[in-house]
């Protein structure tokens, strides 16, 4: 099974990887300071993670919500994972798959507010602090960040566009993504 999700994403001439506007950028130097600006600016403009982040940091302190950035930049890392070596091609194909994503993170940021709600009335009547475990907090950050349509956006489009998928990928992308995972929790 990986070998044909493997072989269709890189063998297939027809692939993501094969089309020509992909390789519009050289990676280094220059354009890695141009990715820095834009992922600084990525940043600045909220998000439903960044939204859950401070709900969890408000809520239940700083140091649990230390897991919903982790679970955030975890998601962050799958997504550019598997946009920029696998889902890539998929998305190109059938853009109305999209919609799909966009929908689950709508209905799952319906269910933290829920979640939200109802605990503040359970503080209220029952007068204990509840915490959630550290898993959950990860969850939380995970689940948003992976549904979230600004970041499938941003690896779909901006992200594989500084990889020069002629050479050393891996790197590249290892350089970008550890690039981007640093700053996202810093910027927390």
């Amino acid at each position: 099974l990986w070998f044909r999700i493997f072989y269709s994403s890189f063998g297939n001439k027809t692939s993501f990887f094969h089309k020509k506007y992909i390789y519009s950028f050289i990676m280094f130097p220059e354009n890695y300071f141009i990715y820095i600006q834009l992922i600084m600016f990525y940043f600045i403009t909220p998000g439903p993670p960044r939204v859950v982040i401070v709900s969890n940091t408000i809520n239940h302190g700083l140091r649990k919500s230390v897991w919903t950035a982790i679970g955030d930049i975890s998601a962050n890392f799958v997504q550019a994972t598997l946009v920029t070596f696998v889902i890539g091609s998929l998305l190109i194909d059938n853009p109305s798959i999209f919609i799909y994503f966009k929908w689950a993170g709508v209905l799952y940021l319906l269910y933290l507010a829920y979640e939200t709600f109802s605990q503040k009335i359970q503080k209220a009547n029952v007068g204990y602090k509840n915490l959630k475990s550290n898993l959950a907090m990860f969850r939380d950050g995970f689940v948003v960040a992976g549904l979230s349509p600004k970041a499938l956006v941003f690896f779909g489009t901006i992200f594989i566009s500084f990889i020069n998928f002629d050479k050393n990928v891996i790197s590249q992308f290892l350089i970008l993504i550890f690039t981007w995972m640093s700053l996202d929790f810093l910027s927390l």
